[in-house]
C-alpha cells in the first residue's frame, strides 16, 4: 500500500499575522496587510507599496536568535514559521529517528546588499566604466563572508536542519512562485517512497528590496494603483494591473500517517494529490491556453484519485494579473467542465500580496484551515466582472460552506505548475 501522508504541524509569517491563527483570522475578516514600502526609500520607483511582514521578533522563536544576525529576513521568517510548526506537531516531546527526519524548502535568497553594492561600483567607477580590479579590492574589504553566505537560498534549509536536528534528506527548490507547493509535493514523495518518516516543509522569501521591486517593474508584473495601496491587488478583477509584492514564511510538519498516528499526534489533514508541470513555453508568460496547468491539475487529480467534483474550493495562484487569472480561469474550466462554475474559488493574495517563493506554502496552509472550520476566505478588491474570468470567486467577504478536499494552485514565472490536493483527515 502507498504510504498516506498527513499534516501534523502549520506555521506561518505573513503580512497579515505572524502566526497561523492571526493570519487566518485577517483572511477571513478581509484584512489587507499592503501599505507604503518601509524597508528602503521607494520614492522613485513606479509602485510604491507592498505586503510586508511587520512586528515579527525572532527572539521570540529561538534563545539562539544572535547567532542569525547576519542572515536576512527569509531565514528569520522561515525559523519563526518552522518552530511554530514543530511545536505545534508535538515534535519536540516526541522520541523522532533524527536520520528519518528531513527538511524540503521552496526558499528564495537572502536579503540583497544593495546599498553596499552600489558604492563599491560607485568606488570602482574609472573614466565612465568600472574597474573590475578596483571593484574586487573594494569587495574585499567592505564585504563580510558570513552576510554574503546568508544570500544563498539553500541557507534557510541549512539553519532549520541545524536547529531541529533534521538529519534526513535536506533540499531546497528555486521554482519561482511555484516553489513552496513544489517542495512540499516533493517532500511528500520522499515519505511515500520510505525514505523519511517526517518532513518540516514550506518556503520562506522576501524580495522587498531594490532589487526586487526593479525587476518585477522592468516585467510590468507589479500593480501601480498607488492612490490605494489596499486595493491594489484586485485578482480576476476586470481592473487589475499586476501583482502586489509580499514576503513571509509558511512551513507544515508532513508525516507519514501510521508515525504520527503511534506518537499521538495532531493531525489536521491528508495531502492526497501532488501535480507539477512546465508549460516549455516563454520564461514570462504562461501558455495561453493552459496546457502546463491542466496537465499539473490532471496529473494531481490522477495521484489523489478524486474527481473534480469532489472538491469544495480552490486556493487560485490569483496573482491579479492580466494574463494569469485569465489563463487560470480557462485552466480550471477545461479541467473542471461545468462543475467548475459550482466551486468556490478565491485568492488571498488580494490580502497577502504575493510571497513568491513563500506563497504556496501559506495558501496550502489557507486550505488546511478553510477545511478546517468550514470558511472559505474571500477575493478582496472584487468589483468589475471580466467576462474572461467568470467563475464563483468568493467575492469580499468569507463564506461558510464545509470543506471535505480543496486544491491549492500555483503557477510560477517560467512556465512552472503544481497543484495539490489536500483533504479532511478520513481515519
Amino acid at each position: 500500500m502507498k504510504r498516506r501522508v498527513v499534516v501534523t504541524g502549520m506555521g506561518c509569517v505573513t503580512p497579515v499575522g505572524n502566526s497561523v491563527e492571526e493570519t487566518w483570522s485577517s483572511l477571513k475578516e478581509g484584512r489587507s496587510g499592503i501599505d507604503w514600502i518601509s524597508h528602503f526609500d521607494a520614492t522613485g520607483f513606479p509602485t510604491r507599496f507592498a505586503a510586508e511582514v511587520r512586528g515579527f521578533d525572532l527572539s521570540q522563536y529561538t534563545p539562539e536568535h544572535a547567532r542569525f544576525s547576519k542572515s536576512g529576513r527569509n531565514v528569520h521568517f522561515a525559523i519563526g514559521a518552522a518552530r511554530q510548526a514543530v511545536d505545534q506537531s508535538g515534535l519536540s516531546e516526541s522520541k523522532v529517528d533524527p536520520a528519518r527526519f528531513g527538511v524540503y524548502l521552496g526558499a528564495g535568497e537572502g536579503q540583497q546588499d544593495f546599498v553596499q553594492v552600489m558604492q563599491m561600483i560607485a568606488e570602482s567607477q574609472k573614466d565612465g566604466e568600472i574597474d573590475l580590479d578596483a571593484f574586487s579590492r573594494v569587495g574585499l574589504q567592505r564585504l563580510d563572508a558570513q552576510t554574503e553566505l546568508e544570500q544563498e537560498p539553500n541557507m534557510p534549509a541549512g539553519h532549520l536542519a541545524s536547529l531541529f536536528d533534521a538529519q534526513g534528506p535536506n533540499l531546497n527548490c528555486l521554482t519561482a512562485c511555484a516553489a513552496s507547493s513544489q517542495a512540499i509535493g516533493e517532500a511528500a514523495e520522499i515519505i511515500r517512497r520510505g525514505d523519511a518518516d517526517v518532513m518540516l516543509s514550506g518556503g520562506a522569501h522576501s524580495m522587498i528590496h531594490p532589487f526586487g521591486v526593479t525587476g518585477f517593474s522592468l516585467l510590468t508584473a507589479l500593480s501601480r494603483y498607488n492612490d490605494d495601496p489596499k486595493k491594489a491587488s484586485r485578482p480576476f478583477d476586470a481592473n487589475r494591473d499586476g501583482f502586489v509584492l509580499g514576503e513571509g514564511a509558511g512551513m507544515l510538519i508532513l508525516e507519514e500517517l501510521e508515525h504520527a498516528q503511534k506518537r499521538g499526534a495532531p493531525i489536521f489533514g491528508e495531502l492526497l494529490g501532488y501535480g507539477t508541470t512546465a508549460d516549455a513555453y516563454r520564461m514570462t508568460d504562461i501558455h495561453p491556453e493552459g496546457r502546463g496547468a491542466v496537465s499539473c491539475l490532471k496529473m494531481a487529480f490522477n495521484q489523489a484519485g478524486v474527481r473534480p467534483e469532489d472538491v469544495n474550493y480552490i486556493n487560485a495562484h490569483g496573482t491579479s494579473t492580466e494574463v494569469n487569472d485569465k489563463v487560470e480561469t480557462a485552466a480550471i474550466k477545461t479541467m473542471f467542465g461545468e462543475t467548475a462554475y459550482k466551486c468556490p474559488i478565491s485568492s488571498t493574495k488580494s490580502m497577502m500580496g504575493h510571497l513568491i517563493a513563500a506563497a504556496g506554502s501559506v495558501e496550502a496552509i489557507a486550505c488546511l484551515l478553510a477545511i478546517r472550520d468550514g470558511v472559505l476566505p474571500p477575493t478582496m478588491n472584487y468589483e468589475t466582472p471580466d467576462p474572461e474570468c467568470d467563475l464563483d470567486y468568493i467575492p469580499n467577504e468569507a463564506r461558510e460552506a464545509p470543506v471535505s478536499i480543496a486544491l491549492s494552485n500555483s503557477f510560477g514565472f517560467g512556465g512552472q505548475n503544481v497543484s495539490l490536493i489536500l483533504s479532511r483527515f478520513a481515519g
